[in-house]
């Protein structure tokens, strides 16, 4: 009697692990979603900060026009092109800081102001996201994740190549 209680008390703590295991990945996809979320909200704020720049500077027309195209093409892309839109405004944006440090053109301090704040909230949250997804990859990895089928029907987090990028 004590051999078949003994089995069922070890069957109860296993299906416990597998059910905590599983809650415990729900947890980190929800975290990836909500940090790409947040990411996501910020890189709009940047596009609309480099709008607002294009239009509220004396900046010559092609700069000007690169600025705009980039910043409209990142705030407008559909997710499969993300990647490439995000690194032109990203690239925009440096072209613009340098040539206002060498001196060619000329932002009020308010906007730079902001643009160095929503960069480096950007890197925080970028460096946040990719915690995120590698927690989830590094769980998913596991043998009994995959033999249990204990991601359900979830995704495997994306990593875009423009959280990569040189702010």
């Amino acid at each position: 009697m004590s051999k078949y209680l003994v089995i069922i008390f070890i069957l109860l703590l296993f299906a416990w692990y597998l059910s905590f295991s599983a809650t415990r990945l729900d947890r980190l996809h929800h975290r990836v979603e909500t940090s790409w979320e947040h990411l996501d909200a910020l890189l709009q704020r940047r596009a609309a900060l480099a709008l607002e720049i294009a239009h509220q500077n004396d900046l010559d027309p092609a700069m000007d026009m690169l600025l705009t195209a980039s910043a409209y093409e990142s705030r407008e892309a559909p997710m499969a092109d993300r990647n490439e839109a995000e690194s032109l405004l990203s690239e925009s944006l440096k072209l613009i800081r340098e040539s206002v440090a060498a001196g060619e053109i000329h932002i009020k301090g308010a906007f730079l102001d902001r643009l160095s704040d929503i960069t480096e909230k950007i890197r925080v949250a970028i460096s946040i996201h990719l915690e995120a997804v590698a927690a989830v990859e590094n769980l998913r990895s596991k043998r009994i994740f995959k033999v249990f089928h204990l991601a359900g029907r979830a995704k495997l987090p994306f990593h875009y190549s423009f959280e990569d990028d040189q702010l």
